[in-house]
């Protein structure tokens, strides 16, 4: 083999090298992947749906009310939407949800999520907790019913972008 061509095949492996080690760094510090599983944020996310989400936005800044967020918990990570900050009081009553005694716009969910979603509350949000809820209310598993207040710990990423099934592609909301 030439002296060349052995220069051409480290300049590859170099570059092979830090295209591998930029991608684990993006990876682990600002970016992954997951995967929708189930019905409970229908209609803005459906089973199946594989999302980009941004890992470093809570470095810089806390989860804020509206934000689609990845939970990491011990036996599963969940896709749910954050309603409650620390120190709010969050209630639902007559199909409508109220934070902090002023109803919130629920542009998000579609008729039969409105409708099914039943009276909760008031309960007040512990500090650093937050209180979630799938746009599905009629069978999320979210804080109301089993999920319980997400420490801010668990909370890993915001869901920025839908990038699977490509007739789906586009930002979340």
């Amino acid at each position: 083999m030439s002296e060349q061509s052995k220069n051409e095949w480290l300049e590859w492996l170099k570059a092979i090298a830090v295209a591998v080690v930029l991608a684990f760094i993006l990876r682990t510090f600002f970016f992954a992947t997951s995967i929708v599983e189930g019905a409970s944020m229908d209609p803005t996310l459906e089973n199946g749906e594989r999302v980009m989400f941004n890992k470093i936005v809570y470095y810089l800044d806390e989860p804020q009310r509206g934000d689609i967020v990845i939970i990491e918990r011990p036996v599963k990570s969940y896709v749910k939407r954050i309603i409650g900050q620390p120190g709010d009081t969050v209630e639902i009553r007559n199909h409508e949800l109220f934070v902090n005694g002023e109803q919130m716009p629920q542009s998000y969910l579609n008729e039969e999520a409105v409708e099914g979603t039943r009276d909760f509350g008031p309960v007040e949000v512990p500090e650093g907790k937050y209180f979630v809820m799938g746009d599905n209310r009629t069978i999320s598993k979210d804080s109301r019913n089993g999920l319980g207040y997400v420490d801010e710990t668990e909370i890993i990423g915001r869901t920025e972008l839908v990038i699977y099934p490509f007739n789906e592609w586009g930002l979340t909301k």
